[in-house]
């Protein structure tokens, strides 16, 4: 049973977590929503600088709710790759640095592994395989999970990511930043029938359309289209039906492929992390639509689905139950496929 300190910083959120045989026993994410809202987005020269700032009382923080001491953990980690890498060489510095001092084992984790073993939090009797819908403001994939370390991406977007489109309207909408939270909370109060959007469909060479690849930027799109048609009448925008039903679209969309996909491939699970997987639309449609299919659909609780280092933790407990340990020479990647994951380690 692996005690891990490990560490994300591969965005805006400076997150320490101490985890545990699948177990959280300190989780300290301290958010740059504020600083960055300002901007209308994430800068990432200003994140790195407040990733710097926070960083070691994130560390003394998480140990104290842990009530841990060093010679209690047993493996440090830090997120390596995918994302920003100022911000990234912050976490991984820490956490070398940590290693050295405290003589640890370190581990580099791949952030879209990590949102993977988020649903091991909530279902730490989960095991490969099973299908993982990815959903973030960076990311919109399908993965086969067949063991630790060993995926296959078998659907993703062909543009926008399902988190990015959301928050691209609601700059359309003017509602500020981030746009997934606001959009969700409007759109329970609208009309999800009240206009129809396209979904997004990718053609193939030889006709039909691709069963599990997405597309969101003719989503986008079409709301400007038809965000500038409503303005010409002189109304006011009906913004909570506009988000209604850009939402439903959206969760329609990522439900269809995701079940298609566990269809085929004969899996009986469906995993959901990301940013996008706390969003109630995608949560009613895909729960529904799994069950109808005999399918399971697993969320992590919401404080899971967006960034945070008890996620990293659990991933790098089981690459260290594997025997798997990464280098001190180990370097960090504004990109890194899934199945490039094993490069990260010694083993």
């Amino acid at each position: 049973m692996t005690t891990v300190l490990a560490i994300e910083t591969s965005c805006d959120e400076t997150a320490v977590a101490v985890v545990k045989n699948r177990q959280v026993y300190s989780s300290i994410v301290a958010s740059q929503i504020l600083i960055h809202q300002h901007y209308g987005g994430v800068v990432p020269e200003v994140a790195s600088r407040q990733h710097l700032e926070t960083i070691n009382p994130a560390i003394a923080q998480a140990l104290l709710q842990a009530k841990l001491g060093w010679g209690e953990i047993d493996a440090i980690a830090a997120t390596c790759a995918p994302g920003l890498v100022g911000a990234l060489l912050v976490g991984t510095t820490a956490a070398k640095t940590l290693a050295m001092v405290h003589q640890k084992p370190f581990l580099g984790v791949h952030h879209l592994e990590g949102h993977i073993y988020a649903s091991y939090l909530s279902e730490p009797t989960l095991e490969p395989p099973f299908l993982s819908l990815l959903v973030s403001g960076g990311h919109t994939s399908l993965i086969h999970v067949k063991k630790c370390g060993e995926y296959e991406t078998l659907g993703q977007t062909r543009d926008d990511a399902a988190g990015e489109a959301f928050d691209k309207v609601a700059r359309l909408l003017k509602l500020g930043y981030p746009g997934g939270p606001i959009i969700d909370k409007l759109a329970q109060q609208g009309n999800t029938k009240a206009f129809s959007l396209p979904e997004g469909k990718i053609s193939l060479p030889n006709g039909g359309f691709h069963p599990y690849d997405a597309s969101f930027s003719g989503l986008k799109t079409a709301v400007l289209r038809l965000v500038q048609q409503l303005e010409k009448t002189g109304k006011a925008l009906p913004v909570e039906d506009i988000a209604a039903s850009f939402q439903d679209t959206v969760a329609r969309a990522l439900t269809k492929r995701a079940i298609a996909c566990a269809l085929d491939y004969g899996l009986e699970t469906i995993a959901v992390g990301g940013g996008v997987a706390a969003n109630s639309g995608l949560r009613v449609h895909l729960t529904t639509t799994a069950s109808a299919h005999n399918l399971q659909a697993l969320f992590p609780p919401l404080k899971f689905c967006t960034d945070n280092a008890a996620m990293i933790g659990c991933a790098a407990a089981e690459h260290f139950d594997q025997g798997h340990t990464s280098p001190l020479t180990l370097g960090v990647h504004s990109r890194l496929a899934m199945n490039q994951v094993m490069e990260l380690y010694h083993h």
